[in-house]
């Protein structure tokens, strides 16, 4: 398999956490409607996230909390939410990156989306500044077309490919 240069994992990853911030913004405008209701799963030593000593004590990797009923101060920015929510009757409040999240769910519309740990994500990024390799000694390149094309000149694609 090619190595990916680009980084699409990367760019999916961005892409399908982009779906929870804005799920979350509509959240922050309008409340919850209907039977929308959010479970959130997260990394609870990912750097930047806020909670509570005792939640982080007794989740050391991973928790998940419900946006439902009973929350509050939710705030959206462009790279983590806020949300205050009650544990133990004491209300607290949490700050999570938005890299930090591992799944995201909206039961009453049985929907998911899992998302990838932020270290698949960091990989990604890392891949798509790795030098390309240098190509394999029997591997035939294509020969380059006659002429460049010129700016807005229309291509063949059979030009590139081998005979």
């Amino acid at each position: 398999m090619a190595k990916d240069y680009i980084g699409y994992q990367n760019l999916i990853d961005t892409a399908l956490r982009g779906v929870v911030r804005e799920a979350l913004r509509r959240v922050e405008k309008q409340g919850l409607i209907g039977a929308h209701h959010f479970c959130l799963t997260f990394k609870t030593r990912f750097p930047g996230l806020e909670i509570p000593d005792f939640l982080r004590e007794q989740y050391p990797d991973e928790m998940m909390i419900i946006l439902q009923h009973q929350f509050s101060g939710l705030k959206v920015k462009e790279h983590h939410f806020e949300v205050t929510l009650a544990f133990r009757k004491v209300p607290a409040t949490l700050v999570i990156p938005y890299e930090a999240l591992t799944a995201f769910s909206d039961p009453g519309v049985q929907f998911v989306l899992p998302l990838k740990p932020a270290e698949h994500a960091a990989r990604a990024t890392t891949a798509k500044l790795a030098p390309a390799p240098a190509p394999e000694q029997n591997r035939e390149t294509p020969a380059p077309a006659e002429k460049p094309p010129a700016p807005g000149e229309v291509v063949s694609l059979d030009s590139f490919r081998k005979k």
